[in-house]
């Protein structure tokens, strides 16, 4: 395995440690864990607890004097705070291992080619957690990672404008990279059209759960993921390769594949939310969201077919009633009854499976079963989804 050397900026001992207890317990395996004191090392150096003025500069330009670090710390601490709770971490991972893969087969890895790679870690990190800001307040979350919404904590006018920042602020690290100034340009433009895309996919998602009449068919659900959650993953990938100079075609290959982990693990995440449940989030609180999940949108598929018009109706009413009356309230319980003697959620888990291995299968035909970084992503990914 690659030695993955901490630079001088590198965390203490104890909180490392801390953070490490945090993450995914996939990601915990050995072979990943310098990856990932690497990615963490990287979030924190571009949004720090205590800035200093050469960040400030860097961030925000030259400012006025009469601007202190105080005016700053309503952008960092609720940004930072849900950061600081954790996270899988495996789209920064994605974005290191696919730019490993990368150079590894084209012959051009070494140690100082991926310093600019973990560089860039904070660009799909940062977009993810403001991503989850804006959505807690929209879908009215009561806790994101077993801890208050940021929106909860530090009110909605300060929790909107620290994530809106945060989109903006995750680019910064494009221009203090040392890449060449085309790649550069290369990047922004990937970075701006993916995030259009992501508020695009957010856009479907919102319109289908604020009409309780609204039947999106499996087909615009998928595109509705791909975009809102593939997004990212493609994003992760798409940086990695171009930051390496990686061949049009293989980008183009194996960010369509990006979306399919994406899309995948947004499956598995629905179908998560009906059974076990999410970390720190409740069981079924999708319902009480409205939210037209694949195992919905499967289940009123299957009851068109059937002529079950009573059951979908049913299941509508579940909705309305979870709606008014909350996470507590029996037609939660009901609404997943119905879902999974269906087999729609069933269902639902397996084309979430079958999206991510797919995709696990473009990768290992692209870089060969002998790429130690693709062998951590198919690795990685295919213990997430059966786990």
């Amino acid at each position: 395995m690659h030695i993955i050397m901490l630079s001088p900026y590198a965390l203490t001992v104890s909180y490392l440690a801390d953070i490490l207890k945090r993450l995914y317990n996939v990601a915990m395996n050995s072979k990943y864990s310098p990856y990932l004191l690497r990615c963490e090392e990287e979030i924190h150096k571009a949004l720090p607890q205590n800035p200093s003025k050469d960040w400030l500069e860097q961030s925000f330009g030259k400012l006025d004097s009469a601007v202190q670090v105080e005016h700053v710390q309503p952008l960092i601490e609720p940004t930072l705070s849900l950061v600081n709770l954790g996270g899988k971490r495996w789209r920064p991972l994605l974005l290191v291992l696919t730019a490993q893969a990368y150079l590894t087969k084209t012959g051009k890895f070494s140690q100082e080619s991926m310093e600019d790679i973990y560089a860039l870690v904070p660009l799909v990190e940062f977009i993810h957690t403001a991503s989850l800001i804006h959505d807690d307040i929209e879908d009215r979350s009561d806790s994101r990672r077993g801890k208050p919404c940021a929106y909860i904590t530090y009110g909605t006018d300060t929790a909107i404008n620290a994530a809106t920042w945060l989109y903006f602020e995750a680019a910064s690290c494009i221009q203090r990279s040392h890449l060449d100034e085309e790649t550069k340009m290369a990047l922004y433009a990937c970075y701006s059209q993916e995030v259009r895309r992501l508020h695009l996919g957010q856009a479907m998602d919102i319109a289908w759960h604020n009409s309780n009449e609204a039947e999106p068919s499996p087909q615009e659900y998928l595109a509705m993921v791909q975009n809102k959650t593939g997004t990212l993953a493609s994003l992760a990938v798409r940086t990695g390769l171009l930051a390496t100079h990686g061949e049009p075609k293989a980008i183009e290959k194996l960010t369509n594949s990006a979306k399919q982990i994406g899309a995948g693990f947004q499956v598995i995440d629905d179908v998560l939310n009906l059974t076990s449940g999410n970390a720190g989030k409740n069981r079924g609180d999708d319902i009480v969201e409205g939210k037209k999940s694949l195992p919905v949108m499967l289940f009123m598929t299957s009851c068109r077919k059937e002529n079950q018009d009573e059951k979908i109706s049913e299941l509508k009413n579940c909705f309305t009633q979870a709606k008014a009356e909350g996470i507590k309230s029996p037609a939660v319980e009901r609404a997943i009854e119905l879902l999974s003697k269906n087999g729609a959620i069933e269902k639902a888990r397996q084309q979430g499976i079958s999206f991510i291995e797919n995709a696990c299968s473009t990768f290992e035909n692209y870089f060969g079963k002998d790429n130690e970084a693709s062998c951590l992503i198919t690795a990685l990914f295919r213990e997430m989804a059966n786990g």
